[in-house]
C-alpha cells in the first residue's frame, strides 16, 4: 500500500514530461511484457465462460483504464497532498457502494468513516488551491483545483467498482491471471490514443529520469503492488489486511512532501488526519458488541 502510495505520487512529474493517454499506453505496455508468463491458462483452470470476460473488462475499464486517466489527471491538476486526501476515502466508498449494491450492513463505525471521508474532503477544499503549483493564477488556478479534485473523485469511485467487480473474479481466476488480464485490456483501450500521440511526441526530449521513473512506475503499479498484496494475504487474514490501506494515502502524502518538495499547510494536515482516521474506523477489527 506505501508503494501503491508513492507511485500516485510520482505520476505528477510523469504526467508534465508525457501526455496523460501515451503514459497510460506506456504503463500497460510495460506490464503486458513484464507479465506474459501470467497469461497462459493454468491446467486446473476453468475455461473463461461469457460472463467471466464482461467481468474482466468491466475491471479493466473502471479499476485500470478509467482510474489512471482520472488518477494522473487529477494529480497533474492539484498534488500528490490533495490526492492522499482523497484517496483515504475510497474505503469508505467502498463500503457505501458495498451497501448499495450488494445489500452489506453499514454499522456505526461505516458510518462514522464516511463522515470523516467527507471532513477530510471539506477541509481540502477549504484549504483551497493556494498550495498548488500552477503557472496560471486567478481564476484558471482555481478551475483546475476543482477539477482535479474532481477528476481525483472519479478515480476513486472508479477504485471502489473495480473492488466490488473483484469480490467476483477472485473466485474463478487466480490472482496473477486476474492482474495479467485486465492490464491486457487496459493496454488494448489505451492503443488506439497511445499510437496516435507517438506519431507526433518527441520522445527524445524527455529526460533519462523520467524513463526511469516511468518503469518504476509501471512496474509498481502493474506487478510489483499485486505480488506483495497477495503475498501477504497469506499470511495476514483478510478481515485484518484492510487496515494496511491506511498506508496509501500516507504513502502519496510523504512522497509528494519528501520526494516532489511539495507543501501542506496546517488545514490540509488536519485534512489528512481526518481522512485517516476514517481509513483506520473503516478497516481496524473490532469486535462485533462494539460495531
Amino acid at each position: 500500500m506505501t508503494l501503491v502510495g508513492s507511485y500516485v505520487a510520482l505520476t505528477r512529474p510523469l504526467s508534465h514530461a508525457l501526455p496523460v493517454l501515451l503514459l497510460a499506453w506506456l504503463r500497460f505496455g510495460i506490464g503486458v511484457l513484464a507479465m506474459a508468463g501470467w497469461l497462459k491458462k493454468p491446467a486446473d483452470e476453468a475455461p473463461l465462460d461469457a460472463r467471466t470476460r464482461w467481468l474482466l473488462f468491466a475491471e479493466s475499464f473502471f479499476g485500470n483504464f478509467l482510474f489512471t486517466l482520472f488518477m494522473i489527471t487529477g494529480v497533474q491538476m492539484t498534488s500528490a497532498a490533495s490526492a492522499s486526501v482523497i484517496m483515504a476515502a475510497i474505503p469508505a466508498v467502498v463500503a457505501v457502494m458495498g451497501w448499495l449494491l450488494l445489500g452489506e450492513r453499514i454499522g456505526v463505525r461505516i458510518g462514522l468513516s464516511v463522515a470523516c471521508a467527507v471532513l477530510g474532503v471539506l477541509l481540502l477544499a477549504l484549504a483551497g488551491p493556494s498550495a498548488m503549483t500552477s503557472s496560471q493564477p486567478g481564476s484558471t488556478n482555481s478551475m483546475r483545483f476543482w477539477l482535479g479534485h474532481a477528476s481525483l473523485f472519479a478515480a476513486v469511485l472508479c477504485e471502489a467498482v473495480y473492488s466490488i467487480i473483484g469480490k467476483k473474479l477472485t473466485g474463478a481466476l487466480s490472482s496473477k491471471r486476474i492482474t495479467a488480464l485486465i492490464n491486457l485490456w487496459g493496454f488494448a483501450l489505451t492503443t488506439p490514443f497511445g499510437l496516435y500521440l507517438a506519431r507526433d511526441f518527441a520522445f527524445a526530449a524527455v529526460p533519462k529520469a523520467m524513463w526511469l521513473l516511468l518503469l518504476f512506475y509501471s512496474l509498481a503499479a502493474s506487478v510489483w503492488s499485486v505480488w506483495l498484496w497477495m503475498t501477504g494475504l497469506r499470511t495476514v487474514p483478510a478481515s485484518q489486511a484492510g487496515i494496511f490501506t491506511v498506508f496509501l494515502p500516507v504513502g502519496t502524502a510523504l512522497t509528494g512532501v519528501f520526494v516532489l518538495g511539495e507543501y501542506l499547510s496546517t488545514l490540509q494536515w488536519l485534512a489528512l488526519g481526518v481522512a485517516l482516521l476514517g481509513v483506520v474506523l473503516a478497516t481496524l477489527p473490532v469486535p462485533s458488541r462494539m460495531r
